[in-house]
């Protein structure tokens, strides 16, 4: 649901006043650079080799449910949905390029338009040598745009992904509407940009022929992306889902698990996907039946204290009721919602907004404990080894998820020389004394 903005005005004042500081909180965000990687990162957090390039694609989803223009006891109205998309891609560079890395982008406030600063070349060449690559689509939360989690979609790029980023029309920070628009269209918008990209890779006129595996395709979704996301990849609403309330008359048939059709859904060209906080299950969305149908590998990555989908029970539960999927479950310890995803909050994100109730827009980014370039880093390092595993049958990058399950218990053993001795159980790529509040779980898939 709505994310972590909801953090009231004493908290944001108590992390500004307090150790932080508001000087020092705006000089690490003092250009609103999306690439930062901190000297104690793990070690798949760094950039890839590959030069990026970027575009905005928009696509329009036809005949479509209207769902803020329906009308009780009437048929819901249709539409041409929409849908705004960012692609990160393998690029060829181009050092007299101006304005390289540049982002025109809105934030929080919705209003105002602010620069980004990464690395890729806005509408650079594609380039092919290494190809062809991954797809992975990104859904971002409730509100949010396509570059909330850009932090990770340019980084993936580096590393040889063709990454696409979903403004979800109604649940941006520029046109957020009512919630049912939200709940329904969520999955949708994930199937049809698939679909779209599909045809990209095989349209002679497009930048993007031949740039994609249509056979290696992942997801990454946070909050209400996750919820999509988990829907997508087979996990069917429970029949209570449909009572939510506002939502129009059989908006959310087709996701149902018991929809006959609905197992039809599942698209095996998706090898894996990443769930941040995924929204529902204490709102009950989901059940254990529903959660039976996902044979996906799944990465689910969420805070210990999270206060908007909810951990234990709430996250958690959808981990463990995923039983045929080869799962994990990284936990940042006392984090809540916004555990790894969110980008760092823009500079002009730390003054009050009079129509967001004065409130910070910070808030939606941060977290109380955890420094948001941190967390992207961990989220970096281990999306990196997941997708590695799944998507790229990498056994060097999949290492990195054969951890102890509590990282406080690795014990750091090294020679002079820096080699490891047979007691050496440190988390896989962390640097010495960097391996704290976190936790790593393990699940694999039962039987179908």
């Amino acid at each position: 649901m709505p994310s972590s903005f909801s953090l009231r005005r004493g908290l944001v004042h108590a992390l500004l006043l307090g150790g932080l500081g508001l000087t020092s909180a705006l000089s690490v965000a003092q250009t609103n650079r999306i690439d930062q990687i901190r000297s104690d990162a793990p070690a798949l957090a760094a950039y890839g080799p590959l030069d990026m390039g970027v575009r905005t694609l928009q696509f329009k989803n036809p005949n479509q449910w209207d769902q803020l223009n329906a009308k009780p006891g009437q048929e819901v109205p249709l539409y041409d949905r929409p849908l705004t998309t960012e692609v990160w891609y393998p690029g060829q560079a181009d050092p007299a390029a101006p304005n390289p890395g540049q982002y025109k982008v809105f934030f929080r406030d919705g209003k105002t338009q602010i620069t980004l600063t990464g690395r890729a070349l806005r509408d650079a060449a594609p380039s092919r040598a290494k190809g062809p690559y991954p797809l992975v689509v990104v859904s971002h939360g409730y509100p949010g745009n396509r570059f909330l989690l850009s932090p990770i979609a340019e980084n993936l790029a580096s590393k040889g992904y063709v990454v696409v980023s979903i403004d979800h029309t109604d649940s941006t920070y520029s046109d957020q509407g009512a919630f049912p628009s939200t709940l329904r269209n969520r999955p949708l918008d994930v199937s049809f940009v698939i679909d779209e990209m599909v045809k990209a890779n095989r349209n002679a006129s497009s930048p993007f022929k031949d740039m994609i595996d249509e056979n290696r395709i992942a997801l990454i979704g946070y909050s209400m992306g996750g919820y999509g996301v988990i829907n997508k990849l087979g996990g069917g609403f429970s029949d209570k889902a449909a009572q939510f309330p506002g939502l129009p008359k059989d908006s959310l048939n087709l996701l149902l698990s018991s929809h006959p059709q609905f197992a039809q859904r599942r698209d095996p060209r998706i090898k894996a996907a990443v769930a941040f906080a995924p929204w529902g299950w204490n709102q009950g969305f989901w059940d254990a039946e529903g959660l039976k149908g996902i044979r996906t590998p799944l990465l689910f990555i969420a805070g210990s204290v999270d206060d908007v989908s909810g951990y234990a029970p709430g996250v958690r539960n959808i981990y463990e009721a995923s039983i045929h999927s080869d799962r994990y479950l990284l936990t940042f310890e006392n984090a809540n919602h916004n555990a790894g995803a969110p980008m760092p909050p823009p500079q002009e994100a730390w003054k009050p907004v009079p129509w967001l109730n004065n409130l910070i827009p910070a808030a939606h980014y941060i977290d109380p404990v955890w420094d948001n370039v941190r967390m992207n880093n961990i989220s970096q390092h281990f999306i990196a080894a997941f997708l590695g595993k799944h998507l790229e049958q990498d056994a060097g990058k999949a290492a990195h998820l054969e951890v102890l399950e509590y990282a406080k218990q690795g014990k750091w053993s090294a020679n002079p020389d820096g080699s490891f001795k047979p007691d050496h159980t440190y988390w896989k790529g962390f640097p010495n004394r960097t391996a704290a509040g976190l936790r790593l779980e393990h699940l694999g898939a039962a039987a179908p």
